[in-house]
């Protein structure tokens, strides 16, 4: 069974992000439902603000609002569909003000930044970027299977032959950051969804960096308390075996239920990762448990996938001798569980917490961002020729 309190990122100076899909239990206030704002006249004329320049060419009025799919502390996620079309997509949509009072101009930046350069199965992509006075929007591919954390609770651990498949496509997800020297941060079950084969992809890039190619080069104390790897913890620098570690975790926790290090005391917790034993449960096998073993490894310089080879240490291990792993990049195998969907715009497998409520895009105070700097220049974006959902999720 899963803890009754899930995962909050935290980082530096960072509040809780509007994630791609909000988890939300009722133990806590992190994806609880937000008061919209409500446009008020002001009693005396405010300063002119000049209206950032769209390169994107979209903007809110081509799309159709659907549905509410999830909600966070800087805004929300919406089903939408590109008017006169049949394109359905995951619009983000986050309130300028609240990123810059709480201090995270810079990771929206790199992650709209890593949205525009990735192109790969297992990864979210972003067909169009567009900003208003007020907000950003960012338009991803839909993935109407869900959080994968929503399966995991409901299911309590997943079969190894699951779990097989799912670790090998996220494993190649992470991969092909760490090919670009970027590395994730904050990889567990909310920020997989499935699309609807059942394939999983990552989403939430809002704790990655970039330039990463040292095992030190960076320093920031991020990530989610189950997920941290001990090199975080120690405030010794970190790079991309961070990652593998806490792939680790999460393959220990889909098989188990629950992550290796768990504590409802979160500094107990990361004694409890920087110092206790590993025990793997009697009931795996012995090339799973080997796996998770090299994976949770507290010397990052020892742990599997740390070497030049990164994601090829992996595919090596026994535990994937079953797969081709071109054959998973392809998506040639058929992923045991398949979300059940009744429609294009089936929203089932999504919190009904949020999808009862109407979708609109909230108005926002003009003299918030009155006389105000634009933080945000460059945020607009368009995949190539306006490329479709399945345009972007065809391998290259």
């Amino acid at each position: 069974m899963l803890p009754p309190f899930r995962r909050l990122a935290t980082a530096l100076g960072r509040a809780l992000p509007s994630k791609a899909l909000s988890r939300a239990l009722p133990s806590k206030k992190a994806g609880s439902s937000e008061t919209p704002t409500v446009a008020v006249t002001p009693p005396l004329p405010e300063p002119e603000v000049e209206i950032p320049r769209d390169i994107a060419g979209v903007s809110l009025d081509d799309f159709d609002l659907l549905k509410v799919l999830g909600k966070g502390g800087f805004g929300k996620v919406m089903l939408v569909r590109k008017k006169n079309t049949s394109d359905f997509y995951a619009m983000k949509v986050l309130k300028k003000e609240a990123v810059i009072r709480r201090n995270q101009v810079a990771h929206t930046k790199t992650e709209t930044h890593i949205l525009k350069q990735i192109r790969h199965p297992f990864l979210t992509h972003m067909a169009y970027a567009f900003q208003s006075e007020g907000k950003l929007y960012m338009v991803l591919n839909y993935l109407p299977g869900g959080e994968l954390f929503y399966q995991l609770k409901r299911e309590g651990r997943f079969s190894i032959e699951r779990v097989r498949l799912y670790t090998a496509e996220i494993g190649m997800g992470l991969g092909h950051l760490h090919s670009l020297d970027m590395i994730y941060r904050d990889l567990k079950p909310e920020n997989i969804l499935l699309d609807e084969v059942g394939h999983v992809c990552l989403t939430d890039f809002g704790l990655s960096k970039e330039m990463i190619s040292t095992p030190n080069a960076a320093h920031t104390f991020c990530g989610t308390p189950e997920y941290i790897a001990p090199e975080i913890l120690q405030g010794v620098g970190h790079g991309k075996a961070v990652d593998w570690w806490s792939l680790g975790t999460l393959v220990f926790e889909m098989l188990t239920g629950l992550p290796p290090f768990y504590s409802r005391n979160i500094n107990q917790m990361y004694e409890m990762i920087l110092r206790a034993e590993l025990r793997c449960p009697t009931y795996l096998p012995p090339d799973i448990k080997d796996l998770i073993e090299k994976l949770l490894v507290r010397d990052p310089l020892r742990r599997l996938g740390s070497g030049q080879g990164d994601l090829a240490e992996l595919e090596r291990h026994p535990f994937f001798q079953l797969l081709d792993f071109s054959k998973v990049f392809n998506r040639e195998y058929t992923p045991i569980y398949k979300p059940s969907l009744g429609c294009v715009t089936d929203v089932a497998n999504f919190d009904p917490t949020f999808t009862r409520e109407h979708a609109v895009d909230s108005l926002v105070e003009p003299s918030h961002q009155a006389g105000q700097p634009n933080h945000f220049e460059g945020f607009s974006y368009r995949a190539s020729y306006g490329a479709s959902v399945r345009d972007l999720l065809e391998p290259s």
